[in-house]
């Protein structure tokens, strides 16, 4: 199933080993989930996940990150003419709408209502995956 992972999904999975958060990074490792991305998406995973206040190793986050790279699915996004509350996010919802891929997200709100956009908790429970 492809799926495009926000941002904040990742760090709570980094933070919280055990969470539900985790539990989507361990389906990507599985391949149960292959992630979609662009370039976009790549450079707001590097350029947050290496925050010092987070104190994720390079190593995790190099390792993480050429995963994704690896095992997912690379895109080239078409535009859309769509509002985001946050318009940093608007890259997600593209690529998940291009790649026909579910949206996984903290932040509902920041995001156009459809269906295909959801919390992790809505996800694992969706496609009984918790």
């Amino acid at each position: 199933m492809l799926a495009v992972i926000d941002t904040n999904i990742l760090v709570s999975a980094l933070w919280s080993r055990n969470g539900a958060p985790a539990r989507i990074l361990s389906l990507i490792i599985s391949g149960e989930l292959i992630p979609c991305y662009d370039y976009r998406i790549l450079s707001e995973y590097k350029e947050v996940l290496t925050r010092p206040k987070f104190k994720f190793t390079s190593g995790e986050v190099s390792a993480l990150i050429d995963w994704i790279v690896y095992n997912g699915r690379s895109v080239v996004a078409e535009p859309l003419n769509v509002d985001c509350t946050d318009a940093a996010d608007k890259k997600f919802y593209e690529v998940a709408k291009f790649c026909g891929a579910k949206l996984i997200t903290g932040n509902l709100k920041h995001f156009p209502k459809d269906k295909a956009v959801m919390t992790v908790s809505e996800f694992l429970e969706r496609y009984n995956l918790g």
